[in-house]
This record gives structure tokens, C-alpha cells and sequence, in this order.
């Protein structure tokens, strides 16, 4: 059973930084693509940032230059740096494989970004 557990989040001004992390169990993400998926209020999941298996990342373009996602496979830990930090990155912000996400979903970790 792939258990997926976010943490980190939390009420930031704009244009202040954030990390955020996602620990796994019952899935290794070194030989998995993953990602960071947003959910803003009154809208549908996006996946935001994707860490594929072979090393390359891709970003959503709303977040291209300011936010970075790694992996410290040794932890087996997903991490997602957010930089300059706007009020739309507010959100409840979850990872699993990517870009189809084929795992069940963990809590999430709120972040909110105040103007």
C-alpha cells in the first residue's frame, strides 16, 4: 500500500520562499516520474512540477524560475522549493507520480501566500 505523506506548507507574504516535502512509503521514487500537484480553491489539480526518473525536471509555466522540485533518493523524500512566492500559488499541494497520478492521495500540505 503506497502511502504519500506532504508537509511544510504554511501562510507565507508574497514573495517570500517555502519548502515543501512529501516522504513515501510502498513506492521508491528514484525509478518513478513524480510531481508536485496544486489544487487552488475552486479549482482542479494541476501538476505544477514533474521530476522525471531520468534526472530532468518540468515546471508548470505559472511557476517556471521560481519554484525547483528534488528528490534526496536516500530519504526517499520529494522536496519543492518555492521562491517569490504569489498570491495564486495558494493552495493545497500534494505529490504522487506524475503526470498521472496513480497512487491514492495523501492529506496535502496547505500553503498560503497573503498579498
Amino acid at each position: 500500500q503506497v502511502q504519500l505523506v506532504e508537509s511544510g506548507g504554511g501562510l507565507v507574504q508574497a514573495g517570500g520562499s517555502l519548502r515543501i516535502s512529501c516522504t513515501a512509503t510502498g513506492i521508491v521514487f528514484r525509478y518513478n516520474s513524480v510531481g508536485w500537484f496544486r489544487q487552488a480553491p475552486g479549482k482542479d489539480r494541476e501538476l505544477v512540477a514533474r521530476l522525471h526518473d531520468a534526472g530532468f525536471a518540468r515546471y508548470a509555466e505559472s511557476v517556471k524560475g521560481r519554484f525547483t522540485i528534488s528528490s534526496d533518493y536516500s530519504k526517499n523524500t520529494l522536496y519543492l522549493q518555492m521562491d517569490n512566492l504569489r498570491p495564486e500559488d495558494t493552495g493545497l499541494y500534494f505529490c504522487n507520480t506524475a503526470p498521472r497520478a496513480m497512487n491514492p492521495w495523501g492529506q496535502g500540505t496547505q500553503v498560503t501566500v497573503s498579498s
